[in-house]
């Protein structure tokens, strides 16, 4: 029976997640609590047994809401991609990285639609979450999808866009109650995916197209970007003044209209901020328009763990120390507070340049105890969390989680220098 809104709003569907990652798995759970069966796919054999035995693989989603929905069987995974032919929707939820040269990366939606292509059936909507550039479902996925020779979008094939908007760890906002924007290839594909989301997400936006969708989420990180870039240069300014930049910020957001605080840190984390911007800029570039403003913001955040290094190199050197050889020790590697996730953490790249620089370099993280294998990264690969002990020549705060104790950092008389304003002022503390 093909798809329709009948069969959506009864529930009588199956809808096949592939990625089950942090935006893939929570997506997943979300539609499985509504009662809609779910099968997840991905080519991760640890994340597929996890699942399979109720155990969740990401911090802050708890055993018992997976443990309740396989209960039911409601959620299964698999990397058998034969079993897409029983989904009646299929939404991707895959990474979309940048290569070496700051350029999209789309290999692994590509190898999910030429994965997804052979199984899929007549009538099957299907849903691109990942972030990229304006263009991408209609230039990309829909051929792709329609190589099998048995799809035709407007005959019976249904494609949108909907760009997943998580925010790991943020206890006030997850997948159920971020508005969702949705983005249809025609007007039947639209209706269809805004129902089909309805089922378990509380407020639907429909959008007028897929470029839309695809722009908005771009301009969403875009904004968020460019606003902690400008607030990293004001740092740069303070800092040779003597002024605190944190006081100034919260003296500014005293302002109740046309103000919106932002911090600085040691760069930019996360998948979103530090990668969106730049599918914006090299699409950009297809219609002679240049992007000097977006591409100016992300020189500044990503020059921020140079910075850092900076600042350790002088707090060293007040000791009579040279970076190499001395021991340092990164707090936190997440890249936001509180969380297991360290995509694009620029505690990553903190590492990397101190070693470059022959430091020996330890990291602190009771969230991720191990560090896993990374595009960027791999040399790191195995390394793990270590106690906070006094054989350090240096620590270097990079993340505030709320576990962390001023007392206990301080208690080891080590010089720290502080990215995040998290420590007061005293002889140890260096401000960065």
């Amino acid at each position: 029976m093909p798809i329709s809104i009948e069969k959506i709003k009864s529930k009588q569907i199956t809808v096949g997640i592939v990625g089950l990652g942090y935006v893939g798995f929570p997506l997943s759970l979300v539609f499985a609590e509504a009662n809609v069966r779910v099968i997840g796919f991905d080519i991760d054999e640890n994340k597929i047994s996890a699942i399979q035995e109720g155990k969740s693989y990401i911090q802050h989603f708890n055993h018992g809401r997976l443990q309740k929905v396989r209960e039911n069987n409601r959620f299964t995974a698999t990397s058998n991609y034969d079993q897409i032919r029983n989904c009646d929707a299929v939404i991707i939820c895959v990474p979309t990285p940048l290569d070496h040269h700051l350029e999209p990366d789309l290999r692994f939606v590509v190898k999910t639609c030429e994965a997804l292509a052979p199984h899929l059936q007549p009538h099957t909507l299907v849903s691109l979450e990942s972030t990229t550039w304006p263009g991408t479902t209609e230039e990309v996925v829909i051929p792709m999808l329609e190589k099998s020779g048995n799809l035709r979008l407007n005959e019976n094939l249904y494609v949108c866009f909907s760009p997943e908007r998580e925010d790991p760890g943020n206890k006030s906002f997850g997948t159920k109650n971020i508005p969702k924007l949705v983005g249809g290839a025609n007007q039947k594909s639209l209706e269809l995916a805004v129902e089909l989301y309805r089922l378990g997400i509380e407020n639907i936006v429909p959008l007028s197209g897929t470029r839309v969708a695809e722009t908005a989420k771009l301009f969403e990180n875009i904004f968020r970007s460019v606003n902690i870039a400008l607030v990293n240069e004001l740092k740069l300014i303070c800092d040779p003044m003597g002024i605190d930049v944190w006081e100034v910020i919260r003296a500014a957001a005293t302002k109740p209209f046309g103000f919106m605080p932002f911090w600085p840190g040691p760069g930019l984390g996360g998948h979103c901020i530090p990668i969106d911007p730049f599918y914006l800029t090299w699409k950009a570039k297809e219609y002679g328009v240049q992007t000097r403003f977006i591409e100016l913001a992300g020189e500044i955040n990503r020059s921020m763990p140079r910075y850092v290094v900076s600042k350790v190199q002088d707090c060293l050197n007040q000791a009579n120390k040279a970076m190499k050889g001395s021991k340092i020790l990164v707090l936190g590697l997440a890249y936001k507070a509180d969380i297991d996730d360290m995509r694009e953490s620029p505690s990553l790249e903190l590492i990397k340049l101190m070693q470059e620089k022959g430091a020996i370099v330890d990291y602190h993280d009771n969230h991720i105890p191990e560090i896993g294998v990374t595009r960027e990264y791999s040399f790191l690969a195995g390394k793990k969390s270590v106690p906070l002990s006094n054989k350090y020549d240096c620590f270097v705060l990079a993340t505030h989680h709320h576990y962390f104790s001023v007392d206990h950092i301080l208690s080891f008389k080590v010089p720290i220098i502080d990215t995040r304003n998290f420590l007061p002022e005293c002889s140890l503390v260096f401000k960065a």
